[in-house]
């Protein structure tokens, strides 16, 4: 096959995995009129319409999807394959990808990173930080990060930190003008900062449990975010209520700059976990980021 004609069906897997003209070309390092051009040859010199493209979206036509499912797991060998000869070095090397959260970023993935990346100069890791659950496959990440009870059951999960605990907090002086609450239901008469979930775009409904009963709370307030940092800055500064874990707020409550209510409602969970499909064959430089991460009581 002519080397033109591989860079076009390379250019037509980024495109359709990726749904997206502007996030393939990116991905590529190519402009997007330049990859529309060759998707276009393609399909002329094929004689089939192979993407369907409106203004919002982009997704492959029948016969598409049959050259996506057709070629894309040939090119993926090829690509675990190449980066198998990575172990013929005197150092693992490679590119990995991983979607995670923003507090399992910071907390776990980052401080594990930064002893890791010194010592293996020819590793490079792509963090993209999302709050919703991604299909590591059909998206060509090589691992996620989530907690352990929101895991498909055909990955390997491996865990990579403790059992984690959510915490509902305030200011000391929020709590001036109104009572703590003391069960979840009385949440409705206070103002709690919302989370915005990244993903789905949904408000994020408190979790509790307590003796067996669980319960999900909608809580209303003046402000949202779609992260955790301004959630608990927003909480000191008296706004309201926040829902959040509670190491990220242990220091405050230390310091009596935070108090805590509900903790009876808030019982431990497992923690998060480096997931990544059961087939998949780890190299090298993926085999050492996994050990670097592995929880260790």
């Amino acid at each position: 096959m002519p080397r033109a004609n591989v860079n076009d069906l390379l250019a037509f897997l980024a495109v359709a995995r990726e749904r997206s003209f502007t996030r393939a070309a990116a991905r590529l390092g190519v402009s997007q009129s330049a990859l529309s051009h060759t998707i276009r040859g393609l399909e002329e010199r094929l004689g089939l319409r192979l993407l369907t493209r409106t203004t919002r979206s982009v997704a492959p036509t029948e016969a598409g999807d049959r050259l996506l499912r057709a070629v894309g797991p040939r090119f993926d060998e090829i690509e675990a394959e190449l980066a198998a000869l990575s172990a013929l070095r005197d150092k693992p090397a490679g590119n990995i990808r991983i979607t995670t959260g923003e507090h399992a970023a910071s907390t776990i993935l980052w401080p594990a990173l930064a002893k890791l990346l010194p010592d293996y100069p020819d590793i490079t890791v792509e963090v993209v930080i999302d709050s919703g659950l991604r299909d590591i496959v059909a998206e060509r990440y090589d691992a996620g990060i989530r907690l352990g009870e929101s895991l498909d059951k055909d990955m390997i999960a491996v865990p990579i930190g403790p059992d984690l605990r959510m915490a509902v907090v305030g200011a000391p002086s929020y709590f001036t003008t109104r009572p703590p609450p003391q069960m979840p239901q009385d949440l409705t008469a206070h103002a709690c900062i919302n989370l915005r979930l990244q993903t789905y775009g949904g408000l994020y409904a408190w979790e509790f449990e307590k003796d067996g009963r669980a319960l999900r709370a909608r809580v209303g307030g003046q402000v949202a975010f779609n992260s955790l940092p301004p959630i608990v800055q927003a909480a000191r500064d008296g706004f309201g209520l926040a829902y959040v874990f509670e190491d990220v707020v242990a220091a405050s409550l230390a310091s009596g700059e935070l108090v805590r209510v509900l903790a009876d409602w808030c019982p431990s969970f497992a923690g998060y976990h480096l997931y990544y499909p059961s087939r998949r064959q780890p190299n090298p430089a993926f085999a050492v980021l996994v050990e670097a991460l592995r929880y260790r009581p």
